[in-house]
């Protein structure tokens, strides 16, 4: 079997080559290129993820290739971002970026002439009815599902996770023990691709700023500015910078470039029982062929560790999430992630309306 293997200069990518050649392959491995350069003007620079990836093709004896997407990221996971931002909603980049970019433009250039792909992702599958399915992985704190569930059947039945049955600290021991050269490095933070840039130096090169008033909804009273309503977003708590809180974002006024906060946990704006979902996808198929009674199922609006039990129905032709507790901070622009009743199988995702 053919496997191509995407390599991110990263510990947990660097495992799933050491697992595949103790399981007897020799996989090619790929790193995509995607970031900032000097054009963008911002400072992102992939070249030591270069370097720590040809130790690891050395060590093992792998081809190492590498794929430049930068243009077709700028092109499609950027323009989403800032698109999303510009309309007052919240994006989630890593999503697309696994959609359109990890698991689409490079299957189009380089994975359609391997049998499987494997990735460093934290999420298994499973066959289940003679299909394959995303299903989560051991580790509830690192499970990447959510930022999996825009992927079709196609991609996910071509997909291996070698290690989505392992705990970070396993990863990282496998690594250690192994003598592999990224056994000590830090995951990345940030977006996708960009993860050595500040989201809102990101956002800014694009927005620019713009002072707005904040208000507190409850008063109408001005509280303070900000620079910008693109960069907060709904249930916000960090970062806002007035006294007296905890304060959080409740709303947005993308016409007046207004944004009204509420101060402590218990307010009650934060908080709504039901959100609605659009262009709704099934990752491998409606496992509830299309019944109209509500479906026991768990869901996340955020990445979190933390799975919420709720009901999926549809109204009109339109999903519909009732969940069984308030939900603090629902986000337009953001996915609702839907999974079994017991969390294991990753049925899909749609934006929040």
């Amino acid at each position: 079997m053919n496997i191509a293997t995407l390599i991110s200069g990263g510990v947990d990518s660097s495992v799933v080559v050491h697992l595949l050649k103790e399981s007897g392959y020799t996989p090619t491995l790929f790193y995509i290129k995607i970031g900032a350069d000097e054009e963008e003007g911002l400072n992102c620079t992939s070249e030591e993820d270069i370097e720590m990836a040809t130790l690891v093709a050395r060590k093992y004896g792998c081809p190492l290739e590498i794929i430049d997407l930068h243009r077709e990221y700028w092109d499609s996971v950027v323009a989403y971002t800032i698109d999303k931002v510009r309309r007052g909603l919240t994006p989630n980049p890593d999503v697309m970026c696994n959609k359109l970019i990890k698991f689409g433009c490079f299957e189009q250039k380089c994975g359609n002439g391997f049998d499987k792909t494997a990735t460093g992702h934290y999420a298994t599958t499973t066959e289940t009815g003679g299909k394959t399915w995303l299903s989560t992985a051991k580790d509830p704190v690192k499970d990447q599902t959510d930022f999996l569930a825009q992927i079709d059947y196609l991609q996910v039945s071509k997909l291996m996770f070698p290690i989505g049955h392992l705990m970070k600290s396993e990863v990282r021991a496998i690594a250690e023990s192994t003598g592999i050269a990224t056994a000590k490095r830090k995951d990345s933070q940030g977006i996708c691709f960009l993860g050595k840039i500040n989201y809102n130096d990101f956002i800014r090169r694009y927005l620019g700023e713009k002072e707005g008033d904040v208000i507190e909804l409850e008063t109408g009273k001005k509280i303070g500015r900000h620079k910008g309503f693109w960069f907060h977003t709904i249930g916000q708590r960090h970062g806002l910078g007035f006294g007296g809180g905890p304060w959080y974002v409740i709303k947005k006024d993308i016409n007046e470039n207004i944004i009204y906060v509420s101060k402590g946990f218990d307010a009650e704006a934060q908080y709504g029982n039901h959100f609605t979902i659009h262009d709704f996808h099934f990752i491998t198929d409606n496992p509830w062929n299309e019944t109209s009674h509500p479906i026991d199922i768990t869901f996340k609006i955020r990445h979190t560790p933390k799975f919420t039990h709720g009901k999926l129905y549809k109204e009109n032709g339109v999903y519909k999430i009732e969940s069984s507790k308030p939900l603090q901070g629902i986000a337009a622009g953001q996915f609702g992630v839907i999974y079994d009743a017991e969390h294991r199988l990753c049925i899909g995702s749609g934006e929040i309306q």
